[in-house]
């Protein structure tokens, strides 16, 4: 008997780690998906097809094509696969293809969502986009912390996404457990948070579940730490006017170096408890 998919993107293989870094942590969220009973799924584009599973193989090329390989969206999703070049997929690329071969669950980071000063840059990730358009349960600790949190959380409400809280009142804010921002709903067991999940899409809503899962207490960065990482990447973003697709790899990449590497242990763990409740989610989905 099959079991239940979790939906794993490849933008952290490709542009979110070096190698070989980058395949250790690929392996361990595939094999934490499994311990907690369900069937990890990443999704990569590789010789003009799209995978549903990478074999060792293919993780192997993906990872050493680094950020070689083409970040993809859903706008430039379907000529990156004309291409035929390697290509890795966002969030909002993996739902619509996760959606596409019927896996209702996937496990991230952090989404993205309204950028800073938005009022001038209308900068806006179209993971806010595939949220309200495809039933998929996303996994994730909250919106990524450069992100203007308020504005973001208000855009998922306006897209009629329900944010659930796992064991959790607060929007998560990825690095850190607390945002002050409210969650539409707390959930302290699974099968409470999947009949919730079921009856959401059973009404015909078509919007995808965004699962609020924190930071372990003991995993996340520190302050004031955090907020003077932050607040300098901002910064030295805005003097180098960076913007659109290159700011967050480059607000992480500052993070990285200015927290001298905690902002990346910080991340590895919380993809790995996402990559667990996911499985387990998953898990009740079908139950």
């Amino acid at each position: 008997m099959s079991r239940p998919r979790v939906a794993l993107e490849s933008t952290v293989i490709s542009h979110g780690l070096p190698y070989p870094e980058n395949v250790k942590v690929a392996r361990a969220l595939e094999q934490c998906v499994r311990d907690a009973g369900a069937e990890p799924v990443t999704i990569a584009i590789l010789d003009g097809r799209v995978l549903y599973g990478l074999s060792d193989e293919q993780l192997e090329r993906l990872a050493r094509e680094g950020t070689a390989a083409a970040k993809l969206n859903l706008s430039n999703l379907a000529s990156g696969i004309a291409s035929g070049r390697a290509g890795s997929t966002t969030v909002a690329a993996t739902m619509f293809l996760a959606q596409r071969e019927g896996i209702r669950v996937f496990a991230t980071g952090g989404i993205g969502g309204v950028h800073r000063g938005v009022e001038t840059s209308f900068d806006i990730s179209a993971d806010m986009t595939a949220l309200s358009q495809h039933q998929v349960a996303v996994v994730s600790a909250g919106a990524k912390a450069i992100l203007d949190l308020p504005k973001t959380v208000e855009m998922l409400e306006t897209l009629g996404v329900p944010m659930y809280g796992w064991q959790t009142n607060e929007f998560p804010s990825f690095y850190r457990r607390e945002s002050g921002l409210k969650v539409d709903a707390r959930f302290d067991e699974v099968p409470a948070m999947a009949k919730a999940i079921n009856q959401h899409w059973a009404m015909g809503l078509r919007a995808g579940v965004l699962v609020c899962n924190p930071i372990a207490k003991e995993h996340e960065l520190k302050e004031p730490l955090y907020s003077q990482a932050l607040n300098a990447a901002l910064a030295e973003a805005a003097m180098q006017k960076i913007g659109g697709r290159e700011l967050t790899p480059f607000l992480l990449a500052r993070m990285e170096k200015l927290t001298a590497g905690e902002s990346v242990f910080s991340n590895v763990k919380l993809l790995e408890n996402n990559a667990r409740l996911a499985a387990r989610l998953a898990v009740a989905l079908e139950g």
